[in-house]
């Protein structure tokens, strides 16, 4: 799989991805990762890439022909064109869904918006969607442009040792992960659930399965409504929390 980034900070896509588990993806071929700088396409000698907004504003917008021909420059070496994001606070929120949905593209080309973002002509014509990784403001979109690459790669086959690496984690199945422990069984005079050392494999998969309801109806209550529980497993956890 490959993605190019369009950024005015090229260096901070290449810092990120030369570290963890994407230089190795990149090694062994299974993704590349380009960051294209913006700058190359400014429309003067001195780098000029924005200018101030019509209807008035503060700050500076990127114009739309850096942009445009940016993308055009990654666009035009493929015969497929690139599924094209940018990464906006407008966006739709990113979720585990949106990630494997993301990681059956051929080619993802994410563009990072700075000061007050790009000229909304240029997104309109060249993006097929908009992206936000939260509901709050970055200054530009290279965090989140690193965040889309981190988790996108670690569901293409390959990248990661094997599907279970990532198939038991937060978030694939809707739900967040059981609460996990290690070594000492006490500390603190806290003591590590006894069916987890019980070694009775199904006693334990069935522990983490309800305890993963538990944890989500604690902490993100606005995931926990959109399951679909069975009653067995309601009384299963109704009778688990009475223990707790």
């Amino acid at each position: 799989m490959r993605f190019s980034v369009l950024t005015l900070f090229p260096d901070q896509i290449t810092d990120h991805v030369s570290k963890s588990i994407t230089v190795r993806a990149e090694e062994k071929g299974i993704i590349s990762v380009v960051a294209k700088d913006i700058r190359d396409h400014a429309i003067n000698e001195y780098g000029k890439v924005d200018d101030t907004l019509y209807g008035g504003g503060t700050g500076m917008l990127m114009q739309c022909d850096p942009v445009y021909d940016s993308w055009l420059e990654i666009a035009d070496k493929d015969q497929i064109r690139p599924y094209t994001i940018y990464v906006s606070p407008k966006g739709h929120v990113l979720d585990q869904a949106k990630v494997i949905d993301l990681s059956k593209k051929e080619h993802l080309c994410i563009i990072c918006g700075h000061y007050e973002g790009i000229d909304s002509r240029v997104i309109d014509e060249i993006c097929d969607e908009e992206i936000s990784i939260g509901d709050y403001v970055l200054t530009g979109g290279e965090l989140a442009a690193c965040v889309i690459i981190d988790s996108v790669s670690r569901m293409i086959e390959g990248v990661l040792p094997n599907s279970e690496a990532y198939s038991n984690e937060s978030h694939m199945g809707g739900t967040l992960e059981a609460p996990q422990y290690t070594k000492p069984a006490v500390w603190h005079g806290k003591e590590v659930p006894e069916v987890l050392r019980s070694g009775d494999l199904k006693a334990i998969e069935d522990y983490n399965g309800i305890m993963s309801y538990i944890e989500t109806m604690k902490k993100r209550p606005d995931m926990f409504e959109r399951l679909e529980i069975s009653e067995e497993d309601w009384q299963k956890i109704l009778a688990l929390k009475k223990s707790l």
